[in-house]
């Protein structure tokens, strides 16, 4: 029997007819149901999923540029000479000749600088798909706490609608009692004022859902003016699989967040070999052809142009993508640090949260309701005053109320360690 199945057994025990027509209405309106695999999908579509594809997109469109030679320079010229002395022309005389000129202009690369800088655009491009697999898996993680704080905001106010409920019924029998001289007055304002309370503990509750339905439904990217409910996928209550069937060093490495570090890493070592390879002078070889007035003959120029290094060791390009190659090697490494404290304060918080769940479960909530139950019992019989009866509904409400807490974070612990570590 479930825990609201047990509590409205315990309301039964009062005898008296129960009425909602004081308490708030429900949410108005057919509403969208999401299972948490559902949740868990759309969290892989919603924007900053999309932000971190256009980042992929852009990264592998920079491979395309990189591996790209320097392009070659046409050039053409024309010069009028006079025909008669081959002088240039004065004010006011007419051209007789005229001088061509075509020429191109390759500039070679050497070094490596093509390759290095390609290889680092690849590397980079695939950093940026390895951080799409994080970026997606980071907010199937929010989305699935994002779930279970809906489910238990939902059961929550389920629990408190049953509960002020019984505490009206209860109001309700007071006033005939009262009136009948079987009831101080006293006894009877305490039990009126428990039925405001917790009628005004149930209207707190359907806000809270809304609101947490609200941080849902945005986050999904849906609208936060459509009504949303989640279907009840508690996880089963059951030890996960944590001997680890690959070592923790094959296990953080496999990780997305440290491969995307591995990756940045390797690029920021191809772009030092880059800076390096500037040391190697790129020349430029040319070829014209001239025409020659007068003549049919053409004049063949070949030249050839390269930077003077003489002053130039490009120490300042080396010093800083070195300064960037470590500063990537320090992130790779933290990288794999925080992997492995992820990864035991996981396997910590969902073996805590378990032991938690079974304890409320087994012990604290089976206890609760049948000490509720005994006192609304012993309270109907005249047995024990009504002070006792309070008492017994405030622990009740109390404890189902932490047991939902626990329950939902044992579930939020279980999907994480199954999201983060499927093959484990």
């Amino acid at each position: 029997m479930s825990i609201r199945q047990l509590l409205l057994s315990a309301v039964c025990l009062t005898n008296f007819g129960l009425s909602a027509q004081t308490l708030p209405p429900a949410e108005p309106g057919k509403a969208s149901i999401l299972t948490l695999g559902q949740t868990l999908e759309a969290a892989k579509l919603n924007g900053a999923a999309k932000l971190s594809q256009q980042d992929l997109a852009a990264a592998r469109s920079d491979v395309l540029t990189a591996d790209r030679a320097p392009l070659p320079t046409f050039s053409a010229k024309a010069s009028a000479s006079d025909a008669g002395n081959g002088t240039a022309l004065t004010a006011g005389s007419a051209p007789r000749k005229t001088d061509k000129s075509w020429g191109l202009d390759w500039t070679f690369e050497r070094g490596g600088k093509r390759s290095h800088r390609t290889e680092a655009a690849q590397l980079i491009a695939q950093a940026a798909e390895a951080e799409l697999t994080e970026t997606q898996l980071q907010q199937q993680l929010l989305a699935k706490d994002l779930f279970f704080d809906v489910l238990t905001a939902q059961e929550k106010t389920q629990h408190l609608k049953a509960i002020a409920l019984a505490a009206e019924a209860t109001a309700s029998t007071a006033k005939v009692r009262h009136q009948a001289g079987d009831l101080s007055a006293q006894d009877m304002m305490r039990v009126e004022i428990e039925s405001e309370r917790a009628a005004a503990d149930y209207r707190k509750s359907l806000l809270e859902e809304k609101r947490a339905s609200h941080v849902l439904a945005q986050t999904l990217g849906m609208s936060a003016a459509q009504a949303l409910t989640v279907k009840s996928d508690w996880p089963h209550l059951s030890n996960l699989p944590l001997e680890q069937t690959q070592s923790l060093d094959d296990w953080t490495a496999s990780r997305s967040d440290v491969k995307a570090a591995l990756l940045r890493m390797q690029a920021s070592q191809a772009l030092l070999e880059n800076a390096k390879a500037l040391g190697k002078i790129d020349p430029t070889i040319g070829l014209s052809i001239d025409s020659n007035p007068g003549t049919t003959k053409r004049l063949t120029e070949l030249r050839v142009q390269f930077p003077l290094q003489a002053s130039s060791t490009y120490d300042g390009e080396i010093g800083r993508a070195t300064a960037q190659y470590f500063q990537a090697q320090t992130q790779w490494e933290q990288a794999k640090l925080n992997a492995q404290s992820d990864w035991q304060t996981m396997r910590e918080a969902h073996a805590a949260s378990m032991t938690r769940q079974k304890i409320y479960a087994q012990e604290i909530v089976p206890r609760a309701q049948k000490v509720s139950a005994q006192a609304e019992m012993a309270y109907a019989k005249g047995a024990i005053p009504l002070v006792d009866l309070l008492d017994a509904r405030r622990t009740l409400k109390t404890s189902l109320i932490e047991a939902l807490d626990v329950q939902a974070e044992h579930a939020k612990t279980s999907i994480a360690l199954q999201l983060r570590a499927p093959k484990l």
